[in-house]
């Protein structure tokens, strides 16, 4: 190739020159095991390079192809991997920080919102909530004694008080709750207010009479009655059942009268199918129980 169209030579010293023809041999790996085998072998690899690096534009003195060739022979400049242990796997973490330093980053970030997220929304609610209990216990409490008028309700209110500051000194969370939440369906009972009325209407049952298991050969009575409110609506009440103890809701229910009771009311449907005076009792507000107009031990079925 003509003078005019090689590049310009790059000047550069002579460890990094000797560097380059050391690389430069390693490459030329044929050409190295070739000359290896002979007896002029350094004169043939200096001559075969100075001629590669005349192809390239770059001038090289001969001392440092020497000494590249000798450097060869000595394995200088070979890269000597550090052995394997902590520092290196250090090292090596750090050079490919690149790789994983952005998804490690993300996943802390993810874990980072996770948590505040848990903490705002979950976490910090319920500890506020459960810091607010025992307000929560004494304003329930105050409100029902405001508005209890029987004793029955004003008892009932105490007892559910003293549960409660039972489950604070235990600092039994759940259990305080369930006396929260028994204070207001009492609240909820001392403020309803309703007409205890006999069902009588075509086709419904206004009494009914059981045998209980106790004494086959006796009779227990029921007259069938429903709360209306004011506005005609019938309410669903809870009502415990005598016959096994437990507590259903129904909207119709048996109150347990007296034999003469219940054939007095029989009779006056009887005359023409409509009870006149068919109000049981009324339940006023601020007491839990209505009062009867009716004679009944207040004992009642919830099925028939």
């Amino acid at each position: 190739m003509p003078e005019d169209q090689h590049p310009e030579a790059r000047p550069l010293d002579d460890v990094m020159l000797a560097m380059d023809v050391v690389d430069t041999l390693r490459h030329q790996q044929v050409l190295v095991e070739r000359e290896l085998n002979t007896e002029d072998r350094d004169l043939k690899m200096i001559e075969r390079l100075r001629a590669i690096y005349a192809s390239q534009g770059i001038e090289v003195p001969d001392h440092v192809l020497e000494e590249g060739v000798a450097a060869l022979k000595e394995d200088r400049f070979v890269y000597d991997p550090p052995a394997s242990g902590f520092q290196t796997w250090l090292a090596r973490l750090y050079v490919t920080r690149g790789k994983w330093g952005k998804p490690l980053l993300a996943a802390l970030g993810i874990i980072v919102v996770v948590w505040l997220a848990y903490l705002f929304f979950i976490s910090g609610p319920v500890e506020r909530e459960r810091a607010a209990l025992p307000e929560r216990l004494n304003t329930q409490y105050e409100v029902l004694v405001a508005q209890a008028q029987g004793p029955v309700a004003i008892e009932r209110a105490q007892s559910l008080m003293a549960q409660g500051k039972s489950a604070l000194g235990k600092d039994d969370t759940a259990g305080l709750q369930a006396v929260l939440k028994q204070m207001s369906d009492l609240q909820s009972g001392i403020e309803r207010e309703y007409v205890l009325r006999i069902v009588s209407r075509p086709g419904e049952k206004s009494g009914v009479w059981r045998i209980p298991d106790a004494n086959p050969m006796g009779k227990n009575y029921y007259i069938i009655v429903e709360a209306v409110t004011a506005g005609g609506k019938a309410l669903e009440l809870p009502v415990v059942n005598e016959e096994d103890g437990k507590t259903y809701r129904v909207d119709k229910w048996g109150m347990r009268v007296d034999e003469s009771v219940f054939e007095q009311i029989a009779s006056d449907k009887r005359d023409d199918g409509i009870i006149q005076n068919s109000r049981f009792g009324t339940k006023r507000r601020g007491y839990l129980k209505p009062v009867y107009e009716v004679p009944t031990t207040g004992r009642a079925i919830t099925s028939w």
